[in-house]
């Protein structure tokens, strides 16, 4: 184990406490500033009861002075004043969390935003005013625990569950807007642009994912035949069922489709870092995809998008849904809601079920089906739906599956024991670094990574809940 020069535990704990504190001081800060715009659009309501005919051109006259006195673009003003808008007018439980300190301006961002379907279902007489109050309650539990971005996922869900129909309607109206638009950059370039369904979407950029390792893969076995023998590779594509696997996720009441396994090696490169062919995972997936569409025709036998998607994004849904019973959301794991009938056309694709037994949390305890290997996997899948580090977001098909009492040290192989942890956070508690830097993670009883930091400060990772069924 290697020696390092240990600054003073006390140092590295007051560095961190005034960070901490720091931040805290920022959102205190940013909910004055919020304020302060609330009281300026105050001011505007005023100033265009004299002159309503002016009202837009007062308003883009005052959207540009404080553009132009802070420094900042006029879209980036207009959010300010939209969210301090929202927080004068919904959200005063989110706005004194903000005073407090205890959420960030980008939680708040991210939970206004997800807020829409609220505004609609409201406006619209769907839901009575007082769900604005639910939906905060809910989401500022969320903010005070989790990252910015776990945060928006969770809002979400929060506010389909309790928009209910209106959801299900801005998604199908939002669909009519799919479109494919360029634009002209400098230096011979271009930026493609497609507006798609979400789940179209993800499943695209997943499979130029495993394309371009499998790309990389094999750019890297023909650089090393070429140094032993000059043999090349045979397959550009090698035998991969992960590129087709998928299984359909099955509770007493829920179905999810599952995502295939990940392998630790697959991460072994990030995405721009160079493989042995010159090119970068990025550049690999853009070649792709330029490939795709300028090589492949349509063809009624190759069937629709949804026939062609092998997933490996995880997709829950109510059983009753799935038979047609009821309209009931889907989910699309760690994203937020999915339209029912995109989410039996995927079941009706799938090559497999598995069931999923939830307590009346909305929490996966376990699955019907019980092997040492496969079985285990898809439970945590299914339970942890991305990495186990506090504010991690890296989806659970590109994570690897960890002992958190390391097996050396005589850890058990059983779920209470396991839990999904990405390439960049796995490596934190490897039993060969020194204790200076090395990280702990144990498993609490209902599902909770507790982490233990170098300093011994404890963060926990709460095993994400799914809302649409609770």
């Amino acid at each position: 184990m290697n020696s390092l020069t240990r600054p003073p535990l006390a140092d590295r704990e007051v560095v961190l406490d005034a960070w901490v504190a720091k931040r805290a001081q920022i959102a205190r800060l940013e909910a004055e500033a919020a304020d302060l715009l609330a009281t300026r659009a105050a001011l505007f309501d005023q100033d265009v009861l004299a002159h309503p005919v002016h009202r837009d051109m007062a308003r883009r006259s005052m959207i540009a002075e404080y553009s132009a006195a802070g420094h900042i673009g006029s879209g980036a003003v207009e959010n300010a004043f939209a969210d301090a808008d929202a927080l004068s007018m919904h959200f005063a439980g989110l706005h004194q969390a903000l005073r407090e300190g205890t959420v960030s301006v980008q939680h708040v961002r991210a939970i206004i935003s997800a807020a829409d379907p609220i505004r609609d279902a409201v406006r619209n007489g769907r839901i009575p005013a007082e769900s604005f109050a639910a939906y905060e309650q809910a989401s500022i539990a969320v903010a005070e625990q989790d990252s910015p971005t776990r945060t928006r996922v969770a809002a979400r869900q929060i506010a389909a569950v309790i928009a209910g129909e209106s959801v299900k309607e801005r998604h199908r109206r939002a669909v009519d807007e799919r479109c494919v638009t360029v634009r002209i950059l400098d230096e011979g370039m271009a930026l493609l642009t497609a507006v798609l369904p979400e789940v179209y979407a993800v499943a695209i950029k997943d499979r130029l994912r495993s394309l371009a390792k499998a790309i990389a893969q094999t750019s890297r076995s023909s650089a090393r035949d070429s140094d032993t023998d000059g043999s090349e590779t045979a397959d550009l594509f090698p035998d991969d069922p992960r590129l087709d696997a998928h299984d359909l996720i099955v509770t007493d009441d829920t179905y999810a489709i599952d995502p295939g396994i990940s392998r630790p090696e697959d991460d072994d490169e990030t995405e721009h870092a160079v493989t042995a062919d010159g090119r970068t995972r990025a550049q690999i997936e853009a070649d792709a995809l330029v490939d795709l569409l300028l090589a492949a025709g349509l063809s009624e036998v190759h069937g629709t998008g949804l026939d062609s998607i092998r997933a490996t994004v995880q997709v829950t849904v109510a059983a009753t849904t799935l038979a047609g019973e009821d309209d009931r959301l889907a989910e699309l794991d760690g994203r937020g809601p999915l339209d029912p009938d995109v989410a039996r056309e995927l079941a009706r694709t799938a090559t497999g079920w598995n069931r999923l037994f939830l307590d009346p949390t909305g929490m996966v305890t376990r699955t019907d089906r019980y092997t040492p290997t496969d079985a285990m996997k898809r439970f945590l899948r299914a339970r942890d739906q991305r990495c186990r580090f506090p504010g991690c977001h890296t989806p659970a098909a590109r994570c690897e599956i960890d002992h958190n009492l390391d097996h050396a040290k005589g850890g058990p192989t059983e779920l209470s024991n396991l839990a999904d942890f990405c390439p960049g956070h796995h490596p934190l508690k490897h039993p060969d670094l020194d204790d200076i830097v090395r990280w702990t993670a144990h498993q609490l009883a209902d599902g909770t990574l507790r982490w233990t930091s170098p300093l011994g400060r404890s963060y926990d990772d709460h095993p994400p809940r799914r809302v649409m069924f609770v």
